[in-house]
């Protein structure tokens, strides 16, 4: 947004009616990657139906309620804490099982 845009709508006294991803984010306290996996975990909808790969947008006065929303901020907390566990257990589960620990000595 340029400083034209923004000197506008601050005259109008209101945000923009869509979000980028980032300024989704910026609303929720949320990382920017994080609102990807909201949308994954359907607990946030982009407007309209973009492709995967699209840019996504999201209605300005809705992500603004669910900033407010205590309910949905604790929900979608857990459940971006429940995705990166389970993230991080698939990944260890993945490691190679063919090394050899060190004994006490440190020879193999």
């Amino acid at each position: 947004m340029n400083d034209d845009q923004r000197q506008f709508l601050l005259l109008l006294r209101q945000p923009p009616a869509r979000f980028t991803v980032e300024q989704t984010a910026w609303a929720l306290n949320f990382q920017t990657y994080e609102i990807q996996t909201l949308v994954t975990l359907r607990l946030l909808k982009p407007i309209g139906d973009p492709a995967p790969n699209a840019p996504k947008h999201f209605h300005a006065k809705e992500v603004l309620e669910l900033a407010a929303d205590k309910a949905w901020l604790t929900k979608a907390t857990n459940a971006l804490y429940r995705f990166r566990f389970n993230k991080n257990a698939r990944q260890k589960s993945h490691q190679p099982s063919h090394v050899v620990p060190l004994n006490a000595t440190g020879s193999r």
